[in-house]
């Protein structure tokens, strides 16, 4: 398809990306691929703000419903998403439009991956066991390699797990290992548009979601997801999952709740503009009203 058109549209929750991706998609013969840490998960519908089957309009939509919650979303399977979500677009002669609030797997996209090796059972179940120290692991791998951990808190085992796993499968530091497997780059010739919108508006925008989304069962979706999976998943340590998980201990009550899932959100929003702003160039930023025009021109 020689006139195929790829682009990302981020901004951060509830800036209207997953509205304009469809639109755009309606308008320009697009299918949308999202990249969402909690829209990947089949059951979390309300919490994740997913767009429901109606509201997606008939475009067919890649990275949603795809994993249980006890399955791990990774750069390495969103990579695997991706070339699925183009494959499709190009045979079926269709745009691709991007979209999504965890732009850290659009950087992986961009930047590309170092290929992992196999992990055996016994390298599995030795992290497992270093991992019960946090501190202690953190402060081994600053020793081995600061570089590794520079940016890593020790209060982040999904991240220190897999350099641990780097080192006990190679007897490699992670650095040693990532520059002897140089990242392989997956995506080119991407087009990125992000929402702009004040902290005023975005905040109004948080708070009457939150609200649609509790009217709308949230605590029963939760109350459900709890009960078939238990609390030690990471897709239950999210917003919107955990402050529910307090009303149902009764820690808060339910103004409480609505009120830390919009502060807790909010705060989100935040990193989500500081690591958009600082980790992206050559991008169009324009308040929402005004990017439908710019992103026509990438079909001119």
């Amino acid at each position: 398809m020689s006139s195929f058109k790829q682009l990302a549209i981020i901004g951060p929750t509830a800036s209207g990306k997953s509205a304009l991706a469809i639109d755009i998609a309606k308008r320009h013969d697009g299918v949308i691929f999202s990249i969402d840490s909690l829209a990947v998960y089949k059951k979390m519908d309300i919490v994740s703000a997913k767009p429901s089957l109606s509201e997606q309009e008939g475009i067919k939509h890649f990275g949603i419903d795809i994993l249980d919650v006890t399955q791990e979303f990774s750069a390495q399977k969103v990579t695997l998403l991706y070339e699925e979500a183009k494959a499709y677009a190009l045979q079926h002669q269709k745009n691709l439009i991007v979209v999504g609030g965890s732009s850290f797997y659009l950087k992986s996209l961009l930047t590309g991956l170092s290929v992992l090796p196999e992990f055996s059972k016994k390298t599995i179940a030795k992290t497992e066991q270093t991992l019960k120290d946090l501190p202690s692991a953190h402060a081994y791998l600053k020793k081995l390699d600061p570089l590794s951990v520079e940016n890593i808190s020790e209060n982040d085992p999904y991240r220190l797990e897999k350099l641990f796993l780097i080192h006990y499968e190679t007897g490699m530091s992670p650095s040693e290992y990532f520059k002897a497997h140089p990242p392989l780059e997956t995506i080119q010739d991407l087009s990125i548009f992000e929402i702009l919108v004040s902290r005023d508006v975005l905040r109004e925008r948080v708070k009457k979601r939150t609200n649609i989304m509790i009217k709308s069962g949230l605590i029963d979706e939760i109350a459900d997801l709890e009960f078939v999976y238990g609390r030690s998943w990471r897709p239950m340590k999210a917003i919107g999952v955990i402050e529910t998980l307090q009303y149902l201990d009764n820690k808060c009550d339910l103004s409480e709740l609505e009120d830390l899932i919009t502060t807790h959100t909010m705060q989100l929003a935040k990193r989500q503009s500081t690591f958009n702003r600082t980790q992206f160039q050559n991008v169009v930023r324009l308040e929402l009203d005004q990017l439908p025009d710019e992103i026509d021109n990438v079909f001119t």
